[in-house]
């Protein structure tokens, strides 16, 4: 039979617990630090100029930015210039995101296991979205402006693709979270498969597949607006052009430009997504 240890023994047994715990600690810290220093070192001696040097040079090129733009007489103009730009970038993303929504929604349904898909799909689905989630939009975009050219359909493929195996996942999980009730008393009734997702399950998943999907489109406004910079139009090219060039006005016109469509589209999905969630959205 065990003895029961004292108060004296536990408090013992605590203090050791803790002195081993702060041990591991500083061991990891030290660790870390050491790595931190000796690589922060190894690449100092890679670059060609030194990270300190060109550390007190860093607010050289947005001064110049801010004197270039006070300078400009027509600064405004060059904003409403690079208007169409900006449009280019918001028309990409919305394409992309609306068929990527499309594809997630594909592969949401055939990979969710409570909805009575066919076992040997869910597999197939589900490694699907694991591959097109696993390359980046610009890493995708790269490869297709190899393919397709420098135009804005690589971009809108590639995310299109990012944009099917990110929303697939959330959207599978949203699936899985459902009430089956309205889907065992459909079933109860004969429906066919079709419709017990359509009565049963659409009318629970559509505010946040919704919901998601204008997350995502904000994400994809960013990313199109990376993706110009490889080639593939919007605005991000004239960023490249504008930064190569030195045009510190054009690239505060464009700066601008983006820092406004991104808040405003950032409010509006916002507003669009609490009404949804709050469940204001009705299933015609």
């Amino acid at each position: 039979m065990n003895t029961p240890l004292t108060i004296g023994q536990l408090q013992s047994h605590f203090n050791g617990m803790e002195q081993r715990r702060r041990l591991y600690t500083a061991v990891f810290l030290g660790a870390s630090l050491i790595v931190f220093f000796g690589g922060f070192s190894i690449a100092e001696d890679l670059n060609s100029g030194g990270f300190w040097q060109g550390l007190a040079k860093f607010f050289d090129f947005p001064s110049q930015i801010i004197q270039d733009t006070f300078a400009a007489d027509d600064w405004l103009i060059t904003v409403l210039e690079y208007s169409p730009a900006m449009l280019e970038t918001i028309n990409m993303a919305m394409v992309g995101t609306l068929f990527g929504a499309v594809m997630a929604m594909i592969l949401a349904f055939c990979s969710s296991r409570n909805l009575g898909i066919i076992p040997g799909i869910v597999p197939i689905a589900r490694r699907l979205m694991d591959i097109t989630r696993a390359f980046p939009e610009l890493i995708l975009a790269l490869f297709l402006i190899y393919l397709l050219g420098a135009t804005p359909i690589p971009a809108i493929i590639a995310v299109m693709l990012h944009t099917a195996g990110a929303l697939g996942k959330l959207f599978s999980e949203v699936n899985e979270n459902i009430d089956r009730k309205p889907l065992e008393g459909l079933q109860a009734t004969g429906a066919s498969w079709l419709q017990r997702m359509r009565f049963g399950v659409l009318p629970q998943v559509l505010p946040n597949y919704c919901s998601y999907a204008l997350l995502r489109f904000e994400i994809n406004i960013r990313a199109s607006a990376i993706l110009g910079f490889v080639g593939a139009g919007g605005i991000g090219q004239e960023f490249r052009t504008a930064i190569s060039w030195g045009a510190g006005d054009k690239i505060s016109a464009l700066f601008l430009l983006l820092f406004l469509t991104i808040v405003v589209i950032d409010q509006i999905s916002s507003r669009i997504r609490r009404n949804l969630v709050g469940g204001t959205y009705q299933m015609a």
